[in-house]
């Protein structure tokens, strides 16, 4: 059964060229299949769907079809943190400890006490370490998995390196829990989702939205098989609002949060982040430390800021900033050219997706045809 947005998005223009590259890496058996999307301020100016959501079944792609977008999904907490500093309830240097008193334990490799702060986990720098797999199966709130990091010796100096962490970003998805009164995913369909029209983006979808997500692949020896997205991110297992990678979505719902934020936080007259807030979330802050995986790169808050263009982000202005996720998942918001690109695949095994060549091509087919459109 189709959406009812999928019947209203039905008029978004297909640009051909960027199908095009897509139908090369299904040939390949690259990808089964892909949802692309290229926005503008004031509309998406292509939305396309090629080959198939579900080879078995025969399930082509389609504008409404859904995707497990891991790590696209903490662009959206970094949002929703950003709301609750604009709402006056943190500022980005506070104590963590100050909301989640378990941090008052944090101590350093040699037992000693270590401050970490919002920043820090913002940007990938406070050390914090991880859950185990079954730490992470047996936990059912945010609330459950904290004592799980603040158990653990700090893998490194806060603030000494960049190295990417989930528990930062689920420590921060618990705060915004705290300082808000709700659960996370309440108060993201509350303050995001619904008022931007994202009706098919959550954590735990619905039993007609299962129907249309996307199977995920890996290539084998150079053909597709099935692989798996399990434990705390299958869509039919108990498990916690995973704020570090457990949405589901589709290009579309994207498409309007990447708007919002093209937008400099309004969209369609609703106010959702203060501007300032926006240029700090996207601005570098981490200095020269390395970081991301593709070169370039430096973060911002909650996501990677492109410092200097090159290879995969070739076409990407300085100044660029998004997120890609473990099975493929891509979006980057160019605000100096004001445009943002979608990229949904279920891949499981790429060497790397940030880098893929798939992503590369993609983007800068979407840009052409955007400079032919005018």
């Amino acid at each position: 059964m189709r959406s009812s947005v999928a019947k209203e998005r039905s008029a978004v223009p297909e640009v051909d060229a960027v199908n095009d590259v897509i139908r090369v890496y299904i040939e390949r058996q690259e990808v089964s299949g892909a949802v692309t999307a290229v926005v503008l301020p004031d509309r998406i100016a292509h939305l396309g769907a090629v080959g198939n959501a579900d080879i078995e079944r025969n399930m082509p792609m389609a504008a409404d079809t859904m995707f497990w977008i891991a790590s696209m999904t903490k662009p959206v907490i970094a949002a929703a943190v950003m709301m609750v500093k604009d709402d006056g309830k943190i500022a980005f240097d506070d104590a963590v400890e100050r909301y989640i008193p378990e941090f008052k334990n944090i101590k350093a490799v040699d037992g000693t006490y270590r401050r970490l702060t919002i920043r820090q986990l913002l940007t990938h720098t406070s050390g914090l370490a991880e859950a185990t797999a079954d730490e992470n199966s047996k936990a059912m709130t945010l609330a459950d998995i904290i004592p799980r990091y603040t158990s653990k010796a700090l893998l490194y100096e806060p603030g000494s390196k960049w190295q990417y962490c989930q528990s930062c970003i689920n420590t921060l998805g618990r705060i915004v829990e705290i300082v808000s009164g709700k659960p996370l995913p309440d108060f993201i369909a509350e303050r995001i989702f619904k008022p931007l029209g994202m009706n098919d983006t959550g954590f735990y979808p619905d039993g007609r939205q299962q129907l249309r997500i996307a199977k995920p692949y890996a290539n084998v020896q150079g053909r597709l098989v099935p692989a798996e997205v399990a434990g705390i991110y299958h869509p039919k297992l108990p498990h916690f609002p995973a704020a570090n990678g457990g949405l589901y979505s589709t290009a579309a719902d994207y498409a309007q949060f990447c708007r919002m934020l093209i937008n400099r936080g309004t969209l369609d007259g609703k106010h959702y982040l203060d501007e300032k807030t926006i240029e700090e979330m996207s601005s570098v802050q981490t200095g020269g430390l390395k970081t991301g995986f593709t070169e370039g790169n430096a973060w911002g808050l909650g996501v990677c800021v492109v410092r200097k263009p090159q290879g995969v982000t070739a076409v990407l202005s300085t100044g660029s900033y998004g997120h890609g996720g473990a099975y493929g998942t891509q979006a980057w918001i160019d605000p100096v050219k004001r445009i943002a690109y979608i990229l949904l695949v279920q891949r499981s095994n790429f060497p790397n997706a940030d880098a893929s060549d798939l992503r590369k091509e993609f983007q800068a087919a979407a840009y052409a045809a955007v400079l032919r459109q005018g």
